[in-house]
């Protein structure tokens, strides 16, 4: 299962922040277009609780938009060589994942099918080890791109298991890595520095799991399916 970082009760506090604007500053304004009092508004909302989840889901995505927007170059812009699909290409998914998530696994089936339905589409690939063991996958998955072979190291490591010592070494050479040149490349901690500037980028983002995504101005979490990522991918091409 993807892991899920502490996040006490979001959805009910954001419920609840949504409430206290429309009784705000946000209910003010409401009132204004509408003409609706603040007894009406309130014997609406309470007439009509079936549009909180709703309200909450558009604030949550709003949120998210305007975090992206202060590091989107950021995100987009890879670790050298850890990217997929076509490097050149107009639109740009960002995956943050993990090799010791079950749903990554599963969508790393999605990221190759859209990239065959997709020529035009650059994968930009952020590791982010939250399971435990992972990270000595995700270092060796940045190896790899520093040697050019990220995407042959990252669908032999989904594809021999979870992380572990033997799996990782398996993959390596699966991939055709120089493992001496891996050690060293994780030694001089260009890896670690990686790892801890994806995981701050995802805290800015608001993620609290794998497999988590970024699609022109769309932020969401989870293994969504390949058909929301394709409805992602084909709006951020129209925009």
């Amino acid at each position: 299962m993807a892991k899920r970082i502490e996040n006490t009760s979001l959805r009910s506090r954001l419920v609840t922040a949504l409430i206290a604007l429309a009784f705000g500053f946000g209910g003010a304004a409401l009132w204004s277009a509408t003409g609706m009092g603040h007894a009406q508004t309130r014997s609406y909302l309470l007439e009509n609780p079936d549009i909180l989840p709703e309200m909450a889901e558009n604030f949550q995505k709003q949120q998210a938009r305007e975090r992206l927007a202060d590091i989107a170059d950021e995100v987009v812009a890879p670790f050298p060589g850890a990217v997929m699909g076509n490097p050149e290409g107009s639109v740009t998914l960002v995956e943050f994942t993990d090799y010791g998530c079950s749903f990554c696994r599963v969508s790393a089936d999605h990221i190759a099918s859209l990239i065959a339905k997709n020529p035009e589409l650059r994968v930009v690939i952020r590791e982010w080890p939250i399971f435990e063991g992972s990270d000595k996958a995700a270092q060796m998955a940045l190896a790899a791109a520093e040697q050019g072979k990220f995407t042959d190291f990252h669908l032999e490591m989904f594809a021999t298991g979870p992380p572990s010592e033997s799996t990782i070494m398996d993959a390596a050479a699966s991939a055709g890595l120089d493992l001496a040149r891996a050690e060293q490349f994780i030694a001089g901690r260009g890896a670690d520095y990686e790892l801890s500037k994806n995981a701050a980028l995802a805290k800015q983002l608001g993620f609290g799991g794998t497999p988590s995504w970024v699609v022109g101005d769309q932020v969401f979490e989870g293994a969504v399916g390949e058909a929301k990522l394709q409805e992602a991918i084909d709006a951020a091409r129209e925009s």
